[in-house]
């Protein structure tokens, strides 16, 4: 796969220096226990000497009766969370747990291998350790996602990774929402991030705690996922009518606009357009994805949302199923 954009650059964006608290990993992860037993996790972008996915798999070693835990990490990285100074080496960890002492919880000792490169996600040596894993968690920078996301899909991993709402408006991975092969976890809305002290801060979702810490809060935020959890198996309940009045149809389409997810009529069968929240509450088995409004050139069905000739946001075309 050709780098069309270096992990180095990615590293240099702010807007790719986040890390995940353990709090929000034990959230969301509580609800996937049945898919780690017996099966080999790899951590990809974390370095297993401050990363909480690592601290977590590793922590849970037993309980989740993994087989075994790999993390790596970008050459840039070095044992200070948000240090400024490059590493010259990369580094990988392949954890086996401790059955001496499962309850040990300081892996500050725990000793970690160079790679010969520079730890991308992407080159030759990490791609092998992709090809090891069974299932695959991580917090990818955000610059990267469709990139990242290909090299799963390619290698046809199961994941559980974390990244921006509007990706799902990309042309590449709205496809793969469309065709069932990715969906949404449990957790979506808003989540706090440690950043750099370098951090520029912005009016808003940003503050500083007791210590100094900088932190940034994102409203738009998802866990992606392939593996197959209840949530997705759940209707969405609807209680209300569909009404002319109260469901005007775009300029030039029989598609009737709704601006809430919990308004979507229920005994309305023709094409609706809907928030893009609507994929936090999707079954596959209730709805059909047709395509995304107001932006699709490229895909099957296409649509302008606009009402009386005023644009509206974009939206998500669907067709109840039952």
């Amino acid at each position: 796969m050709a780098k069309n954009t270096s992990l180095g650059n990615a590293r240099n964006n702010k807007e790719d220096e986040f890390y995940t608290q353990l709090s929000d990993i034990e959230k969301e992860l509580s609800h996937y226990k049945e898919h780690f037993k017996g099966k080999t996790v790899l951590c990809n972008c974390d370095d297993p000497r401050i990363s909480n996915f690592f601290k977590y798999f590793a922590l849970k070693f037993e309980e989740l009766g993994l087989k075994r835990l790999i993390s790596t990490c970008y050459k840039n990285q070095d044992v200070d969370l948000f240090t400024q100074n490059d590493c010259e080496k990369a580094v990988w960890l392949d954890y086996y747990g401790n059955p001496n002492d499962p309850t040990n919880t300081d892996f500050s000792t725990v000793q970690v291998k160079e790679l010969k490169g520079d730890g991308d996600f992407r080159s030759a040596e990490c791609i092998e350790l992709l090809k090891e894993a069974d299932v695959v968690v991580t917090n990818p920078p955000f610059s990267l996602f469709r990139e990242y996301v290909d090299v799963l899909m390619k290698y046809e991993k199961k994941f559980l990774i974390i990244g921006s709402q509007n990706n799902i408006t990309y042309k590449e991975i709205f496809k793969l929402f469309k065709e069932n092969k990715i969906w949404l976890g449990y957790k979506a809305g808003d989540m706090a991030f440690k950043v750099p002290d370098y951090y520029t801060p912005r009016e808003t979702r940003y503050w500083e705690d007791e210590t100094g810490q900088k932190w940034r809060s994102m409203g738009n935020i998802c866990w992606y996922t392939n593996l197959d959890i209840t949530k997705r198996h759940e209707d969405l309940i609807l209680y209300k009518n569909y009404t002319p009045e109260e469901y005007p149809k775009y300029d030039n389409y029989e598609i009737i606009n709704v601006n809430k997810v919990s308004d979507i009529p229920q005994e309305y069968d023709g094409v609706m357009g809907v928030p893009i929240t609507f994929f936090d509450k999707y079954n596959p088995e209730q709805f059909e994805i047709l395509g995304l409004a107001n932006s699709a050139r490229w895909l099957e069905y296409e649509c302008y949302t606009v009402i009386e000739n005023k644009k509206i946001y974009n939206r998500v075309l669907i067709k109840r199923k039952k």
